[in-house]
């Protein structure tokens, strides 16, 4: 898996939802047309691991997390960053979302939930903040950020 073939699948996804309001239309919009078991959400999640094994993905760690900027905002990926993430029963740094996160959840393990949702898409609205936390094992998780933003603070 190379950085421009996964370039080539995220865009697929970005083009469609670039410019649209963050909340909980947008959710199930993206979770009936890119649903989990769905021909987008395998190449995806397949291209992850592909690229976790190549080491050009998820190649930082800290706190138990390891994780990674694979593509900075862009028109091309209508304005988006993609960050990728490989938890495993770990409670990540609180931040706040100024514009929103989109998060395509790929759980490793069966019973692996992303704040408590398991395979799918989930969507954070603009000015929202939280803890990322995966219980029950191992979970990839995609985050696609509006310009990129994101703001590390205190609850």
């Amino acid at each position: 898996m190379s950085p421009e073939r996964f370039r080539e699948l995220i865009t697929h996804i970005t083009g469609r939802i670039a410019g649209k309001p963050l909340g909980p239309q947008l959710e199930a919009e993206l979770n009936q047309s890119f649903p989990a078991a769905g021909p987008e959400y395998v190449a995806i999640f397949e291209a992850c691991r592909a690229a976790i094994a190549a080491g050009w993905m998820c190649a930082r760690e800290a706190g138990g997390i390891r994780y990674g900027r694979v593509i900075k905002p862009e028109p091309g990926t209508g304005g988006f960053s993609v960050d990728v993430v490989d938890m495993d029963a770990v409670e990540g740094p609180y931040h706040r979302h100024p514009n929103g996160e989109i998060d395509l959840i790929m759980p490793l393990t069966e019973h692996a939930r992303f704040d408590g949702r398991g395979a799918g898409w989930m969507v954070y609205a603009p000015g929202s903040a939280h803890s990322p936390t995966v219980n029950g094992g191992r979970a990839l998780v995609l985050y696609l950020l509006p310009a990129g933003a994101i703001e590390f603070t205190k609850p």
